[in-house]
């Protein structure tokens, strides 16, 4: 319903690439060195996923919102981890110079960025602010023509190997979320440094770390928008990065449903295939089918992106219903798969650990029922 013959197209494309790039020997490797192979991020690329649903003004390739959910799903469904780098600069890493950038930091980051020569990470959560970004701690304090910026942020995705970050950092205090401001920060300023790799439960490939800042120069002409107004630009950035993650929940779930199919028709017992038995077909019936409701949701809320129309509330719901179903699916995945699920030699054990995440970062999955929720009882 929501998609067209060329979006369909695209997904041939993108599905092709993934097949043909990210084999799972090329993943187990990344698994056991924890390094994702720079030619692949280099092909991304090359290939303009880095921007695909960045206008072509902006040096993206200018394609519409479904067509970039279809890619982040393709290539989900063949790796998490893969898809992370293709989805940051169209989504956390892109989309506030998107938002807010002038035609100078445009210029100097945004089009890099998608060029894939250059990394931006975004800063936003710290170890006592997460869901609730507004109690952030860290300060920019003016100073001339510069701001003075301390504080420690957490989790940030892509951080030690990032050129940028968009930190978000308090200029007024006492205004809580009403007293952020955005900053791009260079990442090899004086004071900028990067805490430990996190050893993660999965998406092993991407390193994520804390970024800690001590008297950090910032000149003003690297603030982003407005002063005080970076908590509106951190929350639209997630409002529609909320869909990339939906994205990757349907690619990661439909990887894992496959593998389940495919296991169940080849796993004899009893002297018959176990799916013949109808206690696996019936959940085999049950993940697709809720597979297919995440699917739908998703779809409708690029759609509803893609012809003007406020998706915000239907964002959230795509990306809390499809994150939730996602590891449903992944846990019933290894069920079928039984003793061999628990392997590392079966793919589905790592799609296990990668759609962990999925109902954690970009707001979990209770701030998206808060949102969902507000749009229904404003």
């Amino acid at each position: 319903m929501f998609l067209t013959k060329q979006h369909e197209m695209i997904r041939k494309l993108i599905r092709d690439f993934a097949e043909k790039e990210l084999s799972s020997e090329i993943l187990d490797e990344v698994e056991e060195t924890g390094e994702f192979p720079k030619e692949i991020i280099n092909k991304m690329a090359k290939l303009g996923f880095f921007g695909v649903k960045i206008p072509k003004k902006q040096g993206g390739s200018g394609a519409d919102t479904r067509s970039y959910v279809l890619m982040i799903e393709e290539i989900t469904k063949a790796s998490g981890v893969a898809s992370l780098y293709a989805n940051s600069p169209n989504s956390l890493g892109g989309g506030p110079l998107l938002l807010s950038g002038n035609d100078e930091q445009i210029e100097k980051y945004l089009k890099p960025l998608i060029n894939g020569d250059i990394v931006i990470a975004f800063g936003l959560t710290e170890p006592d602010a997460g869901s609730d970004a507004g109690s952030m701690t860290s300060t920019a304090v003016e100073d001339g023509d510069y701001y003075i910026l301390n504080g420690r942020k957490t989790f940030i995705t892509m951080a030690p190997m990032a050129d940028y970050s968009i930190i978000y950092a308090k200029t007024t205090p006492e205004k809580r979320a009403k007293g952020i401001t955005a900053f791009i920060v260079d990442m090899n300023l004086p004071g900028v440094s990067c805490g430990k790799n996190e050893n993660k439960m999965g998406l092993k490939g991407c390193p994520t770390s804390d970024i800690i800042l001590q008297d950090v120069r910032i000149h003003k002409k690297n603030i982003l928008g407005e002063v005080d107004r970076g908590f509106i630009n951190a929350m639209k950035t997630l409002d529609t990065g909320r869909i990339g993650v939906a994205s990757q929940s349907i690619g990661l779930a439909q990887g894992a449903l496959d593998e389940a199919i495919k296991f169940a028709k080849e796993r004899k017992q009893f002297g018959k295939s176990i799916s013949k038995f109808q206690g696996i077909s019936f959940m085999l019936a049950d993940m697709a089918t809720k597979l297919e409701a995440a699917k739908n949701l998703t779809y409708k809320a690029a759609y509803l992106i893609d012809t003007g129309q406020n998706a915000s509330k239907y964002a959230s719901m795509a990306k809390y219903y499809a994150a939730e179903i996602c590891n449903e699916i992944c846990a019933k995945a290894i069920q079928i798969h039984g003793g061999y699920g628990y392997m590392k030699e079966y793919k589905v054990e790592r799609m296990y650990r990668d759609a962990r995440v999925f109902t954690i970062y970009e707001g979990t999955s209770q701030v998206q029922q808060m949102v969902i929720a507000g749009h229904l009882l404003k």
